[in-house]
């Protein structure tokens, strides 16, 4: 168990937006709860944003529990349903100095905050992540989408970020407020440069969405955010250096797995012929 009595500079606060999350956040915190040691005392802030579901009532129900493990749980009920608000309004409540932001239906390893926590130990500005692991999909469509999606050379790379990312403060201090973009995690992550991102080992298992036309919404969404952010912070794509496939590198990915591209090609071309959907949807 941690220290309840550590001082707010020990503290790692850990951010997360909540839209209607009663099927994901009670396992979610659990898994926070239980974090090893190293860890240190966590500050865990669910800023519970438009909900019309139990989210705030599980997160509530949770709150003893991380007190006698040595963590805070603080639940911020919102009314109106904004992620980045609540990014924004948990931000205004964090008193950790390090900062992680989790999505609600993300699980994390017991290493992992602890992994983190040291990863961002320094005073050079930090960005950090854990090894992403996708959660086995539901259906057939979604599980080849999603074993194909993770060869793509973005993801190799590491340090994706999807559903994690945190920062320390000398890296926090490199943007305001989040702005009012579709793609915080494309944003944070393009503060930072190739060599100042770090993945650690410890995983957490990030669902991917289900169905195909839930895939082209997503993948549509995913697009026009990373747009947003070229037209808005063009100076940010310094830091993309992304790896270029190329016409060798996608035939090879075609020979490795030829189901798997065609079902990635057809919602890349679906999301280029059919009409933009504005509604929002989790998950890449």
């Amino acid at each position: 168990m941690t220290d309840p009595s550590s001082s707010a500079s020990d503290m790692f606060s850990v951010i997360i937006a909540a839209h209607n999350e009663e099927g994901y956040i009670t396992t979610c915190l659990e898994a926070l709860r239980i974090q090893d040691d190293t860890a240190g005392p966590l500050e865990v802030i669910v800023a519970a944003n438009g909900c019309t579901d139990r989210t705030v009532v599980l997160v509530e129900n949770q709150i003893a529990a991380f007190a006698h493990a040595g963590h805070c749980l603080i639940c911020l009920d919102l009314a109106r349903p904004s992620k980045v608000g609540a990014l924004n309004a948990g931000e205004m409540a964090a008193t950790g100095t390090a900062r992680a932001y989790l999505d609600a239906d993300v699980l994390c390893d017991p290493a992992l905050m602890g992994q983190l926590r040291r990863a961002l130990a320094t005073d050079a500005p930090r960005y950090a992540t854990g090894t992403l692991k996708v959660v086995p999909a539901r259906s057939w469509i979604t599980r080849q989408y999603a074993r194909f999606w993770q060869r793509l050379p973005f993801v190799q790379e590491g340090a994706v970020g999807a559903g994690l990312f945190a920062v320390n403060a000398t890296g926090r201090a490199r943007w305001a407020a989040f702005p009012d973009i579709i793609s915080d995690d494309t944003f944070v992550r393009l503060q930072f440069a190739p060599a100042e991102r770090i993945e650690v080992p410890a995983r957490y298992h990030w669902p991917m969405i289900e169905g195909w036309s839930d895939l082209v919404r997503v993948r549509r969404r995913q697009d026009r955010g990373v747009a947003q952010i070229n037209e808005i912070y063009p100076h940010l794509q310094i830091n993309a250096a992304h790896a270029v496939t190329g016409l060798t590198g996608l035939l090879r990915l075609l020979l490795q797995d030829p189901v798997g591209f065609t079902v990635y090609l057809s919602v890349h071309l679906a999301v280029r012929l059919r009409r933009a959907d504005n509604s929002w949807t989790r998950g890449r």
